[in-house]
């Protein structure tokens, strides 16, 4: 079953926070608690980790772009499952 991958809040004041980097790309296998993306949150940096185990199949907000808390970043497949339209 497909995961998405969204923005926490990690403080009350949070409200956006902007893809400093991808340490994975579409395609590439992920493990629950890794670091998939570096987020700058309320002037601080936080690595992003994975909520769950299979494959990065879609990135969906690229380096750069400033998103508000809970957007979807990312969706994670299990291995050979199809990405859901």
């Amino acid at each position: 079953m497909a995961t998405s991958v969204r923005l926490p809040q990690w403080g009350m004041g949070m409200q956006e926070g902007t893809i400093l980097r991808w340490h994975k790309r579409e395609g590439d296998d992920v493990e629950e608690d890794e670091p998939l993306c570096d987020v700058d949150a309320a002037k601080t940096e936080q690595a992003l980790e994975s909520p769950a185990s299979g494959v990065l199949a879609r990135i969906l907000v690229a380096e750069g772009e400033t998103v508000p808390v809970l957007t979807e970043l990312a969706v994670i497949v299990e291995p050979g499952e199809e990405l859901p339209a």
